[in-house]
């Protein structure tokens, strides 16, 4: 059954509450889900979004997957072509299809924490030296 699109939000943090490290927080005045300081996902804000529609953090590779084998679902606009995300149009998501989308984006940002981590123990922060 698709996610109502009134209060879509509370469902998201619903399905996430199982998913480790994950904080709620809030960005631009809108609900949003963190993970490890990193974004995880919130309602998509930018105006070439449609109403209702959830912007998740997700991988390029998985993104045109995802969009490729269910466009009525979901979708990208120009604004978030260059982000590693896709745009999910709640009321044609069911919740099991949300709660593995949320469980992959999970595994790429708690991923993408670990590639930063690590690069910073290697090389150490890189700092701007203003001149």
């Amino acid at each position: 059954m698709p996610i109502k699109p009134f209060g879509f939000f509370d469902v998201v943090q619903e399905l996430a509450r199982d998913l480790p490290d994950v904080e709620q927080s809030t960005g631009r005045g809108a609900p949003s889900l963190k993970v490890c300081g990193k974004l995880l996902t919130c309602p998509a804000l930018h105006k070439s979004a449609e109403p209702n529609s959830l912007m998740v953090r997700i991988g390029f590779d998985q993104r045109a997957e995802l969009i490729a084998g269910d466009p009525d679902v979901y979708y990208v606009t120009d604004h978030y072509v260059g982000y590693p995300s896709v745009l999910v149009r709640t009321s044609r998501i069911d919740r099991e299809s949300l709660r593995g989308l949320l469980f992959s984006a999970w595994r790429f940002v708690t991923n993408e924490a670990k590639t930063e981590k690590e690069r910073i123990r290697r090389h150490g922060a890189r700092r701007k030296t203003l001149r």
